[in-house]
């Protein structure tokens, strides 16, 4: 049996995964707040905060790899360019 080729990639747009994560983490913190939590389960709090804190990370972050990314594809292809 021979092997399919494997699908092109699909297209996302991640910087609006890792705001819509960072929401949910948000609004998970504030009902935390709002909620009484037991004296040991107060870390779940931390958990919101900096799963919130990533998400903002990721979208300050996600465009300037993106742009790295494509400006080191274009070196690469004019050096095999060059190259030939």
């Amino acid at each position: 049996m021979t092997r399919q080729p494997d699908p092109p990639p699909m297209e996302t747009n991640e910087v609006v995964v890792s705001a819509i994560g960072a929401a949910a983490f948000a609004v998970a913190f504030v009902i935390l707040l709002i909620v009484p939590l037991a004296p040991d389960h107060h870390w779940w709090r931390w958990v919101c905060l900096v799963g919130f804190l990533m998400g903002v990370f990721g979208c300050w972050y996600i465009p300037r790899l993106q742009r790295s990314r494509a400006a080191a594809a274009e070196r690469h292809a004019a050096k095999r360019a060059a190259d030939s």
